[in-house]
């Protein structure tokens, strides 16, 4: 059998195949704990569900146009004026299958073989992935003083004559940082001054804690014509807890989304009308159930950060954001995939490694399960990693002992 070469090329999600595995060992039985998921537990919001359903009744269950009914196009609008202070008009809008197909149909209606795209690490793990998708290559920036926010000289340095785009996903998977207002400025800024794409991944810029706010990159722009090359993506998986209804949108200037309307048409027509209807009433509806996420989020996160300031060895940067945080574990292990395996063989807890993120020797943990679950899956990756921890544990209704060092 014949299989392409940019197919064999392609790495597998790790996230995707985490949960895969996580779920086959819950299904066997096994007391797992999934650490390493990226979905929310809340519920979705009634005023979703209540859009849907009347859909559904109304046994009216047809195509749409490729860019999005005009409900959920006029509801995105709305948002974008009320959170990012911009106007925007239908034009700039494209309604795709989650921020995920979004950014695809970004890359392959500005990409040309060999381009180049700035990519900060840590990055989400499917960036370099679809980049190379589209023929193009991913170029990572790593900070070099340790924190996971880039600096602009970094950026400036790795930018070159094939350089067409930069990407930016604050607050950030997988480390939970919020990037600088100061940085916003100066990206946004260098960006327009090259005249290069300038990419804003925004899925979690409701997800905030601790008062941070996410400045809107509008604020910074200086191009306010239909020649910007800024583009936002953002969607309902994160902040209304919708990750199965799988829809985002793009917001960029009429000629981009022409060509990228062009794009989605041949490649999946249009998204469901059902899950594009719920969109529509989560972002129109009573907003209460986001603030409840973020809230409960912030918690888990303190919780998290407590027990992970009790961990000998552990360095951890305080996530801003997300419902992610990225310590570092180089003491007990410079190889993240397989020190992950062994806390999954050992301690019966998932979690991501780092490198698949650009960060080796770390470790992406979730906070966004239940209280209970982070308590006891860190305990359990203390107890498989540190000497000094209680030698005996409990894993479901095993009693354990460690016997290795």
């Amino acid at each position: 059998m014949s299989i392409s070469q940019l197919a064999r090329e392609i790495k597998e999600s790790p996230t995707l195949a985490l949960n895969e595995k996580a779920r086959i060992l819950r299904e066997k039985g096994d007391p797992v704990i999934h650490l390493g998921s990226g979905e929310p537990k809340s519920k979705v919001p009634i005023d979703a569900i209540l859009n849907c359903a009347s859909k559904l009744q109304s046994a009216d269950i047809r195509y749409t146009p490729t860019e999005g009914i005009p409900a959920l196009i006029k509801a995105v609008i709305r948002y974008t004026e009320d959170n990012y202070a911009k106007t925007v008009g239908p034009e700039n809008v494209l309604v795709s299958n989650g921020a995920k197909h979004s950014i695809y149909n970004v890359l392959m209606t500005i990409l040309n073989p060999q381009d180049e795209v700035i990519v900060c690490a840590p990055y989400w793990v499917s960036y370099p992935e679809i980049i190379k998708m589209m023929y193009g290559v991913p170029v990572i920036v790593k900070p070099e003083d340790g924190r996971f926010q880039p600096r602009i000289q970094d950026i400036i340095e790795n930018v070159g004559s094939y350089t067409k785009a930069i990407i930016i996903n604050s607050p950030n998977n997988p480390s939970g940082a919020v990037y600088s207002q100061d940085f916003i400025a100066e990206i946004v800024e260098y960006c327009e001054k090259k005249g290069l794409y300038l990419i804003m991944d925004d899925i979690y810029h409701k997800l905030v804690f601790d008062n941070v706010e996410v400045p809107s990159v509008f604020k910074y722009a200086k191009d306010k014509s239909e020649a910007s090359k800024l583009i936002i993506i953002n969607g309902v998986s994160k902040m209304y807890a919708m990750t199965g209804f799988r829809i985002g949108w793009t917001i960029a200037n009429a000629r981009i989304i022409e060509a990228m309307i062009n794009v989605q048409a041949q490649n999946m027509s249009c998204p469901s009308v059902i899950l594009q209807t719920a969109a529509a009433g989560a972002l129109l509806g009573v907003q209460s159930s986001v603030e409840s996420l973020r809230v409960t989020l912030q918690n888990n996160r303190d919780v998290m950060m407590t027990e992970l300031d009790s961990f000998n060895g552990i360095h951890t940067i305080k996530p801003q954001g997300t419902f992610y945080c990225l310590p570092d574990f180089t003491a007990y292990s410079k190889d993240s995939v397989a020190l992950s395996k062994f806390i999954l063989e050992k301690a019966m807890v998932v979690t991501v490694p780092g490198k698949e993120f650009g960060m080796e020797a770390h470790l992406r943990l979730s906070y966004c399960g239940t209280i209970k679950e982070i308590v006891e899956g860190i305990a359990r990756i203390k107890w498989a990693l540190d000497p000094e921890s209680p030698n005996e544990i409990y894993i479901g209704d095993r009693k354990l002992r460690r016997d290795w060092k």
